[in-house]
């Protein structure tokens, strides 16, 4: 077990490399330049520019000065369109927002999304099922981008309950962690349905049931550990997807996270700010699936990751 979490975490590091190599060139790829504005510059301007932040020299060359900085120095270089600010501070103050927006976000969805699977697998066949499988195709089939105004428009400008942007008090962060949460606890509860039904089949469950133990007992004590594994499996991915869809919620609610960077730095061909937000989001998003495979062993010792 030790030596296959070794190696799964050691992965990460050769396999986030080829991601920020082939990101940097293809960002070079794409027309336009940091520095290119509706308002030209005199070329000795930019000439200067693209001198002062290494521009102008072979992609090879930027590309080793940049890996060089990153590997000895843990420097991801200055952002070329907020003067006078490095991408790590940038990081340094954005990361907080994400990481609070996604675990927040995760813990309702897991708070959510279990119960209602839960609920739904014991009321097999019947209206309570229906009725939560129901809501949680809601869930599924409503995107984030679609979800956010609506939320906006109900509680902040119709019943003027929550605030409708910024990320300061807990009044602020109910609305985008609901939004980024809900999504993902349809996918939870249905995994969680799917996981506890087929659980419920199993001998154990009806030799608990034979013997008279209460059914309360037979879920919290029996089954429910081994209905989570499909909930378990689906962490990385789900996630993973919370961290993507945080970029649309950032932006909407005006939160100052790594998202709303990541997409101003995109559109405004800022290259270190673009590296310095994947790098972050691909080392999450690696470790994530790293843990989650060695969590999957401990909830279902049937699997042989020894031998993987």
């Amino acid at each position: 077990m030790i030596g296959y979490a070794l190696r799964r975490f050691s992965a990460i590091v050769p396999t986030l490399w080829v991601v920020m190599t082939v990101l940097f060139f293809l960002l070079r790829a794409v027309p336009g330049g940091p520095f290119d504005s509706e308002r030209a510059v005199p070329a000795e301007i930019e000439k200067a520019q693209l001198a002062y932040y290494k521009l102008n020299e072979p992609l090879w060359v930027q590309y080793t000065h940049w890996l060089k900085n990153v590997v000895i120095h843990q420097d991801l270089g200055p952002s070329f369109r907020h003067a006078g600010r490095t991408v790590n501070e940038i990081i340094w103050l954005s990361f907080p927002y994400s990481a609070k927006l996604g675990f927040w976000a995760a813990i309702v969805a897991l708070l959510v999304g279990i119960p209602l699977g839960v609920y739904a697998a014991t009321k097999h066949n019947k209206v309570g099922d229906h009725v939560a499988m129901g809501v949680a195709m809601t869930g599924v089939s409503v995107p984030r981008f679609v979800l956010a105004p609506l939320l906006v428009l109900v509680f902040s400008l119709k019943l003027y309950l929550l605030p409708a942007a910024r990320w300061e008090t807990w009044r602020h962060m109910i609305l985008p962690v609901v939004c980024a949460g809900l999504p993902m606890a349809a996918y939870v509860a249905r995994l969680s349905r799917a996981g506890m039904l087929e659980v419920i089949k199993s001998d154990f469950v009806r030799t608990a049931k034979a013997k008279g133990m209460p059914m309360r007992r037979i879920l919290l004590r029996h089954t429910l550990k081994g209905a989570l594994l499909p909930v378990v499996i689906y962490l990385a991915p789900g996630l993973s997807s919370l961290l993507i869809g945080s970029l649309v919620i950032e932006r909407i609610f005006n939160i100052p996270g790594m998202g709303r960077y990541l997409v101003e730095a995109a559109t405004n061909r800022d290259y270190n700010l673009v590296m310095g937000v994947v790098l972050v989001y691909g080392a999450l998003v690696m470790t994530l699936n790293a843990v989650v495979d060695i969590a999957h062993r401990y909830f279902d010792p049937r699997v042989n990751v020894e031998g993987t």
